[in-house]
């Protein structure tokens, strides 16, 4: 097939399959990395978006699943960006089973919206992105995102049971769950989540649900030192507190700890980290209401406040202090700004650095040298200049999972129709 048949021919087709509202010509503001798609198509249904898929295979038309667009630039430059195909009209929930605490969501369905839902039952996704009011289901699985909560909930990956999805062929497969089996083995579940699109397209996902916590409070500790800080966050984690986030802020080294439970409880574990805090030399503040949520919203958007370059570093929870040393060394030789929040507990560092182009290349060619190996950490990009993200490879050296995602990448996907080169290790 002609790989480079003419918007108009394709516009026309489209229409023809999903009627005349639902298909535009991509503009400016959908552009990816700076390149603007053919067209953009938003289905109504999951049987219209399959066969979507069938035209645009048989087109060799490649297509990017598109959500709310809060993470639509993470991952490397669009090797080929045909379509765009929205999940906005699936948003549904289409099985809340509370008794057994799991629900089943289609895609397009913003998390806010969802929990808002189930809350009627007093039940929630225990998940926190950043923009959770305009972050998708599906968006959220495809790249495996969590905020502060993972640390007591885990990551999507941890809270999915089953996924619907539809291949670039137009079957729609169910798996995961009680439902049916996974694919060769694979638990196809989690293999999905975290794919970043380019195995399938997700159109409903099941998960674990938790219930909604009656009360909420937050010790935010000023320490003197990344190394004071550390230590603190390490006693934390050997004692028996059970708390929902425990999260970092730099250059303020600030520890922020999170209790969600009943009142008597995260009140008591709340004054018992303050105290174990002070024992080690911080100063701690405990807040709850509108000013612990003004917090964490705050902490939340901290690397996505300012231009540069953010990426997120994965290490030991052990090596978080060093690395972060190492990337306050590396920013005061450079003279340029730099901020980070994290998973204190898990290893886990959102990171903002400003610097020019070649700066940046440095600084990610350089940690990621200084981790060696997988096993050792990982640096991935999610925010870049396309200049950069084509100067240096955005996910870095992977886990073995790379591997299998490329066998069924080949099964599924075989002529690399969906989000072409942006997948892990550019699959």
């Amino acid at each position: 097939m002609n790989t480079d048949l003419h918007v108009e021919q394709l516009t026309t087709e489209a229409r023809g399959i999903i009627g005349s509202a639902a298909v535009w010509e991509g503009r400016e503001k959908d552009a990816v990395d700076g390149i603007v798609p053919k067209l953009i198509v938003e289905p109504p249904d999951t049987q219209t978006l399959a066969k979507i898929l069938v035209w645009a295979s048989e087109r060799q038309q490649s297509v990017l699943v598109r959500g709310g667009g809060t993470k639509i630039t993470w991952g490397p430059v669009p090797s080929k960006l045909d379509l765009v195909l929205s999940t906005l009209h699936l948003n549904a929930v289409l099985n809340h089973r509370y008794g057994d605490l799991t629900a089943t969501i289609e895609a397009g369905a913003t998390l806010t919206t969802v929990n808002d839902r189930l809350s009627q039952h007093g039940q929630w996704i225990p998940l926190d992105p950043f923009l959770d009011n305009q972050a998708t289901i599906g968006g959220i699985v495809a790249t495996n995102d969590a905020g502060p909560r993972r640390h007591r909930h885990g990551s999507p990956r941890d809270l999915i049971i089953g996924v619907t999805l539809a291949r670039v062929d137009g079957r729609c497969t169910k798996a995961g769950g009680t439902v049916v089996k996974n694919v060769a083995g694979y638990d196809l579940s989690r293999l999905l989540t975290g794919s970043f699109g380019s195995l399938a397209v997700i159109l409903s996902a099941s998960f674990k649900l938790a219930p909604q916590p009656p009360s909420s409070r937050t010790v935010v500790v000023k320490t003197s030192s990344l190394s004071e800080l550390g230590k603190i966050a390490m006693a934390l984690l050997a004692s028996q507190l059970t708390p929902t986030a425990i999260e970092s802020q730099f250059p303020e080294c600030l520890l922020v700890v999170r209790f969600e439970t009943i009142v008597e409880s995260a009140t008591n574990q709340a004054e018992r980290t303050a105290k174990l805090a002070k024992d080690l030399g911080g100063q701690s503040t405990i807040l709850s209401g509108e000013p612990e949520e003004t917090l964490w919203r705050a902490h939340a958007a901290r690397p996505w406040k300012k231009p540069g370059l953010v990426f997120k570093v994965s290490t030991p929870p052990a090596d978080v202090t060093n690395t972060l040393e190492w990337i306050s060394g590396a920013a005061e030789k450079h003279q340029v700004e730099w901020e980070a929040v994290g998973r204190a507990g898990l290893g886990v560092q959102i990171v903002r650095f400003d610097g020019d182009l070649a700066m940046q290349a440095d600084l990610i060619t350089s940690l990621r040298s200084r981790l060696k190996s997988p096993e050792r950490g990982s640096v991935v990009l999610l925010r870049g200049q396309p200049e950069l993200k084509q100067r240096i490879d955005t996910w870095g050296p992977l886990g073995n999972v790379v591997e299998t995602m490329r066998a069924i990448k080949q099964q599924f996907d075989p002529m690399g129709i969906l989000n072409p080169g942006r997948g892990p290790g550019n699959i």
